[in-house]
């Protein structure tokens, strides 16, 4: 029973946990927040740019596109925080002073772009060919037709997929803390290693772990009710009795609608 009394003593010290709570609830809970919800904004706009000159006629728009995706999928998600919060310090202490926060928000909103244009490609090349001649036909421009017919059809169709990006941004704001953020600034992970070295018990980080879980498992059911609402459409909240015939014979009543 050595192994498990260890276990207990090391990671289920309530003590520890009920010191850390408030600041964990107070300043890391919060900064979390701020970073994978800043990141999120953020790259989701470089993203669509992403996905757009991804999909360009032009290789001068494509080839660049394609390769910041590569590179910024490739790398560790450490390496680029490292990468742009100390390769960018001095432009940044001219900016803003010497607070690296910024650079973190920046960091994870560069990665998180060349995942999410890659969604949002996906998504706008998942629309039929024909809604763009149809909407071409009908007097749109390339551009209009793009941004009022295709571009949200396919982001609609990526919406789960987008969520669970930001579900990722959440757990990847833990490595932030490689630069050095002032006390204010810290996140849970940090707070979490903070005080597991001042106590010498990991307590702290578990609790931290599970501030994690309280994000992140929500956020998955809502990824599977929004998944299943756009599979199924009115089908997958109507009662069964009360689905008709006529709902079952039109082409796609049953899914694809997304109403």
């Amino acid at each position: 029973m050595d192994p498990l009394r260890t276990l207990w003593e090391t990671f289920f010290d309530w003590e520890s946990m009920r010191e850390a709570l408030p600041e964990m609830l107070t300043v890391g809970l919060p900064n979390t927040l701020i970073l994978a919800v800043s990141a999120a904004l953020l790259g989701s706009v470089l993203g669509m740019l992403l996905a757009i000159a991804g999909i360009s006629r032009t290789r001068w728009l494509r080839w660049p596109a394609r390769v910041y995706t590569d590179v910024f999928r490739g790398l560790p998600a450490a390496a680029t925080i490292l990468l742009i919060g100390v390769g960018l310090a001095p432009l940044g202490m001219q900016v803003w002073g010497p607070n690296p926060y910024p650079l973190g928000i920046l960091a994870l909103s560069l990665i998180a772009a060349a995942y999410i244009g890659e969604i949002f490609r996906s998504g706008i090349q998942s629309v039929e060919a024909a809604q763009l001649e149809g909407a071409r036909a009908l007097g749109f421009s390339w551009g209009e037709a793009m941004r009022m017919v295709i571009i949200p059809q396919g982001v609609r169709r990526v919406l789960p997929a987008w969520v669970n990006q930001l579900i990722a941004l959440i757990k990847d704001s833990s490595l932030v803390y490689f630069l050095g953020l002032v006390a204010s600034q810290r996140e849970l992970f940090r707070i979490g290693q903070d005080y597991a070295a001042t106590t010498g018990n990991e307590s702290a980080l578990l609790l931290a772990g599970l501030f994690y879980l309280a994000l992140t498992v929500p956020l998955t059911h809502v990824v599977n009710a929004i998944d299943a609402r756009l599979r199924h459409g009115r089908l997958a909240t109507q009662p069964a009795d009360e689905i008709d015939d006529a709902d079952l014979a039109l082409p796609g009543a049953a899914g694809g609608s997304g109403r």
